[in-house]
């Protein structure tokens, strides 16, 4: 029997095909795009009369949207203010709309602009508003995603400032108008969003960030110190996550089964596809990637960024603000002040009532000290905190876990600002590296290890270690002064002279001449050097005669100026040096008898003497990943590059309670609820488990486990092939499988 088509199914289908139709060919069936239009605007007038109706004629009315935003671009003149009236529409009537018509209104308007019937300002100018009025959940959600989707295709190919501008510049003054609205937490959404998808990675968008942080509203605070916390780390997920995913296409494996699986069209095109997209994956990887900065390196005035959160979130009483948001704030601050230096005073007396073991979250407290300590911070600022952690954490009456974070938060501290420290206090510190608990002992010697590089002249004699003494014995190793910078050269540059040494031997013996001679010989292999790099620059640059920018470590090369002082002092004075201030001293015979050596190290004659070259700087950096540099460095330089290292790492309370933790046993209760947890997620026997390691590899199963899981139907007509074997045939079989077993299988693997 035929079914009977209802009168909405017939419209439906008629525009489905009426559209089919039109997009083949326009001018023939203008008339009829003219009526379907002229009807919606009549449906649209009947509907502004009373917006919020639910009759039949809303489902004409969405049909006929949908109808005219897929041809309008094929009709401009008769469709000129059909984005106007779905704009106004949506605007006006959002809350009272039924969902499926404004959802449609939705979609349309983006179809528009994907047709380039409207561009994305104007869009994006008719959803945001909505995005932060509409009370419907579900509507938001939709917005949302339509937005970011914009402007992500909008910047798929090349950044579209002048749009991003526009959306920030929305973005900056809804934070900017209203501080304690919760509005502005959508700003927060959106930029951290794009952040992280890494379209939105300049100036402008960390602005907007810092408004956020600083507004009054508690979620819109949280949201902006959180983007600056953790934004990078997301971003850095993120781009690890699409690089996973590019590599998810096995060429060998698509290979082997193409070559073993039935040939057809399909299969080959899927190759060929998978080659075509794989190629260009590894062409996008070995693209050049550009420079993204730090959220945090990338603020105007981190100083009074710093002093303005602190002052308005942290320090202001009047603030009721959770704990978890003010330390949110707190871990924003410091830092901030650790990896730009900054001074903000005020904030290391904040610390001194919260540094005790009854304090509620008290070891993030104690990162977010060491965090905010650094080498221009005063030591008399520091001598009282470092004082008092030890005080309220590190005694014989303290617990172990206790006293292990009391102590590893005083070597964070010195890690970064060793004056901090008093030889008395190291003293009685260190002792506690005898210690029975495993934690506390590994702390106190983390503590000592740390001073024996950078202040030994703080330990007793006994605690110093040998390089240490050493060094004081020789007069290599001096105090440390507040404010004082150690001046250092090119690092590794010794491996580099102590490797041209060894080849310039080698040559020289190959050549049967001296080894230890010297005939110029230095000057034509660094002319051979500058030759070879420009061949090679000619080969692989596109830039003819330019130079090669050859990338450095961020150290100035120190030259020295002994040879000049030289010179200078073979000259008569000048008339700017005879009116001097400071008289110069005259040098007594007897006083350079019993002065100490100098103690600065002498600069490497490579750089004072030489040019590197840029095969040299390329050889130098391959010396220095084959050579453990840390290794070969002097103890003053270990603490340098330690300093270095731990300026731009993040502190966490976990960084604390590590020590800790350290041979901590587990309780009974502990141990069978790991157990537990352990068979739940892992149930599987070791065989399960060696198969599911096979298949995710891609590799074949053994032909005995192919007949094992063979369907039964398939097996039938071998089973009855057996049964009417003669007696002979099976006679003869049993025999040959005791052979087979005699001399070891089919293989004869039978050991001798």
């Amino acid at each position: 029997m035929k079914r009977k088509v209802g009168a909405l199914e017939k419209i439906e289908a008629d525009h489905a095909a009426l559209r089919f139709k039109i997009k083949r060919d326009p001018q023939s069936y203008r008339d009829d795009f003219s009526n379907q239009y002229q009807q919606y605007q009549t449906l649209r007038d009947l509907f502004l009369q009373s917006p919020g109706t639910t009759d039949t004629g809303i489902v004409a009315l969405k049909d006929l949207v949908e109808f005219i935003s897929h041809t309008a671009d094929l009709y401009p003149d008769l469709t000129a203010q059909f984005p106007k009236d779905l704009t106004e529409i949506l605007l006006q009537h959002h809350e009272v709309l039924e969902y499926e018509l404004r959802d449609k209104i939705v979609g349309s308007l983006v179809l528009l602009k994907n047709k380039d019937v409207i561009d994305s300002i104007t869009l994006l100018n008719t959803l945001f508003p909505i995005l932060i009025a509409t009370p419907s959940k579900s509507l938001r959600q939709l917005l949302f995603t339509k937005i970011l989707s914009d402007l992500r295709s909008a910047n798929a190919k090349t950044t579209n400032h002048k749009l991003n501008r526009t959306i920030q510049t929305v973005l900056y003054n809804l934070l900017e108008s209203d501080k304690e609205s919760p509005k502005g937490i959508w700003a927060v959404k959106i930029t951290r969003e794009l952040w992280k998808k890494q379209i939105w990675t300049d100036a402008r968008a960390v602005e907007v960030m810092r408004l956020a942080a600083l507004s009054e509203n508690e979620k819109v605070v949280a949201g902006g110190t959180r983007f600056f916390l953790g934004g990078d780390r997301e971003r850095e997920e993120a781009a690890e996550d699409s690089s996973d995913d590019d590599n998810d296409v096995d060429m060998a494996r698509l290979r082997h089964q193409a070559g073993i699986n039935k040939k057809t069209k399909k299969k080959a095109r899927e190759l060929k596809n998978a080659a075509v997209s794989l190629k260009k994956k590894e062409k996008k990887k070995n693209a050049p990637h550009p420079l993204n900065f730090s959220a945090l390196h990338l603020l105007h005035d981190p100083q009074g960024f710093a002093e303005t959160l602190f002052s308005k979130h942290v320090q202001n009483s009047k603030v009721k603000f959770a704990l978890e948001t003010k330390l949110l704030v707190l871990q924003l601050v410091s830092r901030l002040v650790g990896l730009h230096k900054l001074t903000v005073l005020s904030l290391y007396s904040y610390f001194l009532k919260h540094l005790t073991p009854r304090q509620a979250s008290v070891t993030s407290y104690l990162a977010c000290l060491a965090q905010a300590t650094h080498n221009y911070v005063p030591p008399d600022v520091l001598e009282p905190l470092v004082q008092k952690i030890a005080n309220e954490f590190v005694s014989e009456a303290s617990a172990s876990e206790v006293a292990a974070a009391g102590l590893n938060a005083i070597r964070e501290i010195c890690v970064r600002q060793p004056l901090a420290m008093t030889d008395t206090l190291l003293q009685d510190l260190v002792m506690y590296r005898k210690s029975k608990d495993k934690g506390t002992m590994m702390a106190a010697k983390g503590l000592l290890s740390l001073y024996r590089e950078v202040g030994a002249e703080l330990l007793n004699k006994r605690d110093r270690g040998k390089d240490a003494a050493m060094g004081i014995r020789a007069g290599t190793i001096k105090e440390r002064r507040y404010g004082e910078e150690e001046v250092g050269g090119i690092e590794g540059i010794e491996l580099l002279e102590k490797w041209k040494a060894e080849e310039r031997r080698k040559q020289r013996e190959a050549a049967g001449l001296d080894p230890d001679g010297s005939d110029g010989q230095e000057e034509l292999d660094a002319a051979e050097d500058w030759k070879k790099w420009e061949v090679e620059s000619d080969d692989e640059s596109d830039d003819s005669g330019g130079w090669i920018n050859v990338e450095s470590d961020g150290e100035d090369i120190q030259i020295s100026d002994s040879e000049d002082e030289k010179d200078q002092a073979k000259q008569p004075p000048t008339k700017k040096a005879k009116l001097g201030n400071t008289p110069t001293p005259v040098p007594n015979p007897e006083d350079e008898t019993t002065q100490p050596p100098p103690t600065s190290t002498s600069t490497s004659k490579l750089l004072t003497t030489t040019i590197l070259t840029p095969a040299d700087l390329k050889q130098l950096q391959t010396l220095r990943a084959t050579t453990s540099l840390t290794s070969t460095l002097p103890s003053h330089k270990r603490a340098q590059l330690l300093a270095a290292r731990h300026a731009d790492e993040a502190i966490t309370a976990e960084t604390i309670e590590l020590a800790a933790s350290i041979g901590k046993k587990s309780t009974k209760e502990e141990k069978i609820a790991m157990a537990k947890a352990d068979r739940e997620t892992n149930h599987q026997s070791t065989t399960a488990k060696r198969k599911e390691k096979k298949l995710a590899e891609g590799k074949s199963t053994t032909n005995k486990e192919k007949a094992r899981k063979k369907n039964f139907m398939m097996t039938l007509g071998k089973a009855k092939s057996k049964n009417k074997r003669s007696l002979g045939d099976v006679k003869k079989t049993l025999l040959g499988h005791v052979e087979r077993k005699k001399r070891g299988g089919k293989r004869g693997n039978k050991g001798n």
